[in-house]
Parts: C-alpha cells; structure tokens; sequence
C-alpha cells in the first residue's frame, strides 16, 4: 500500500506492507487526514518515531468487527491496555503501555489503510462531512481545554498562537462566554478569528499586563510559554499546548514567584467534539487551506510549514 513513512527521512512508499491487524483491531481505510504542527515536530526528531505517520483522519472500516464494517468513523489516538492502573483508575489516555496513532510506538493514518483498537472508533453521523470529521481528533484537544479548566463569563482568557490548533481553542473558549483574546503574529489568521466574532491582537501590538485568568498557550516554540507567564495574574492558569522538539528551556521563576497553576493539555473527548460539529458550534472548513494527494506529499509538508496556511490535509481514498 502507500504510506508516508518517518525513517530518518520522510518519504512517499508505495510499497509498504499492509498492516496486519491484532486480535480485537480493525482496519481502516482512510478518507482525509489532517497534517499537524506535531506531525511536524515528528519530522524534525521528536519522540523518535519511525513508521507510518499520521493521527488525525476519518475513514470507513473494511475489516473487523461487523458491527463496524462499512460505518464511516474517527479514531482516538491512544491504543491502550485496559489492564494498567492508570486505564483500571479512567486515565486510559495515560496507559503505561500504551501506543499512539503515529506518533509512539504504532503506525499511524497517512496510508492507505492503517489498523486501530475497536475501542477507538468513533462512528461519524451523515450530518458531518469527511472535511469537518477529519477535525474531530484536533477540535477534541480543544475541548480537553474545558473540560481541565471550566471558564465563564467573569474569566479573562487569552489564547496565545492562532494556528491550527488555536483557531479551534479558541472558538470552544468563545463557546464559553468567557472575555477572551487570540493573541498571534499571522494577520490572516488573526482575520480568520475576528469572522468569527473573537477578539484578536497581533503579538507586536499586545501588551502583557499579568492580568488574564486563564492563558491557553499553542504557538509551537519554546517562547510562546515566555508570553504567557507574562500575561498571566498571580494565581492563574497557564494551559500547556504545545508540543516541539526544543532542547531550551524557559526560566519558570515566575512561576514559583506568582504561583501559577500550570496544565499540561493533550488528548480530549470525541463525543464532545462530534457533538459540536453537529451542532455547527465551530466553523472547521473555512480552515482548510490546501488538500493534496497523498503522492504529493512533499507539496502538502511545504504547504503545511508555509505559516500563511491553517490546515492541510491529505486525500488518501
């Protein structure tokens, strides 16, 4: 089959090996997939990873189960054991042994067909499309922001980086009532925010005052955390998004000084994010800058590295 394959190098591979699928898996085939920033940072060394890569996608099942063969689905990233205490105590998403979607341990989605857990599949109703499912992975890190730290009206939230991922937060975070700014240095993505109706303010322009209940920091660099423990009060929040291949770190003085409750973000609820697409609640496709075919991938990772865009994505199938 084609796959995309991280071995030192990343290529195109036409001739991989279909996946051979485990007791209890299904096989997908995939539809779209989504290009990420971590995906990106994959590429550069993080996690030293080596197979297929790939996370995000919406797909149908061919082979497993046949109450899913033929349902058109999204899966969850983390194939966990179910055994561990942390899966025994409803933190399966941090299972000692897990494996997770290209990224750790398990090829992921940029092939052809790829092999996940029954347990993962989410089924995606006719009422959404294949280009607002393939957001249901990223819109669920979303909402995992919510639900980690419950915001309303009273709270004064920022959302530090307006990529992919934080276009998403911060329309969940609108969602809330909360007063709330995307801070970002892209004018076209800040634009994006403000149609739909958030506040934004270029990093140039804004002026950290240390008075923000909550700040949700996504950039993708190691200075994106700098910013937001200058915006954040004494005593607040700083919710951690960002995942990168950096060997520098910042000077968290301030955080022991101002004592800040810091949060470490990850995966979050498909339910919730399928439900949200349904409800139309966050706008997914005006993000979509580019599709290319998986043969193009070259294209598609130049396109994806190209800050003027938002999401790339794959047509695999």
């Amino acid at each position: 089959m084609k796959a995309i394959v991280c071995d030192r190098t990343v290529r195109v591979d036409l001739a991989y090996p279909d996946p051979r699928p485990q007791p209890g898996e299904c096989l997908v085939r995939v539809h779209l997939a989504g290009i990420c920033a971590t995906d990106l940072e994959i590429i550069k060394g993080y996690m030293g990873f080596r197979g297929v890569l790939g996370h995000e996608m919406v797909g149908t099942v061919v082979q497993g189960s046949p109450d899913w063969r033929g349902k058109r689905v999204a899966a969850e990233i983390n194939c966990v054991c179910t055994r561990c205490e942390m899966c025994l105590a409803g933190l399966a998403n941090h299972c000692r042994k897990r494996t997770v979607l290209g990224i750790a341990g398990r090829d992921g989605c940029f092939a052809e067909i790829f092999a996940v857990p029954e347990r993962n599949l989410h089924l995606i109703p006719p009422s959404i499309t294949d280009e607002e499912a393939v957001f249901v992975e990223p819109l669920a890190a979303a909402c995992q922001v919510r639900a980690q730290c419950p915001l309303d009206a009273r709270t004064r939230a920022v959302v530090v980086g307006t990529g992919k991922l934080g276009v998403l937060i911060a329309q969940v975070l609108h969602g809330t009532g909360c007063r709330l700014t995307a801070v970002g240095r892209n004018r076209g993505k800040l634009l994006v925010c403000e149609k739909l109706g958030i506040q934004t303010a270029h990093v140039a322009d804004f002026v950290p005052r240390a008075d923000a209940d909550v700040v949700v920091e996504c950039t993708g660099a190691p200075e994106g955390i700098e910013l937001a423990m200058r915006i954040v009060r004494p005593r607040g929040t700083i919710v951690l998004k960002s995942t990168y291949a950096a060997t520098a770190s910042p000077n968290l003085a301030p955080v022991v000084i101002n004592e800040v409750t810091v949060l470490g973000s990850r995966c979050g609820p498909f339910c919730e994010a399928i439900i949200a697409l349904q409800r139309k609640d966050v706008e997914v496709r005006t993000l979509i800058s580019r599709v290319f075919p998986l043969e193009q991938f070259e294209c598609a990772l130049d396109a994806a590295k190209n800050p003027e865009n938002l999401k790339v994505l794959l047509k695999i199938g």
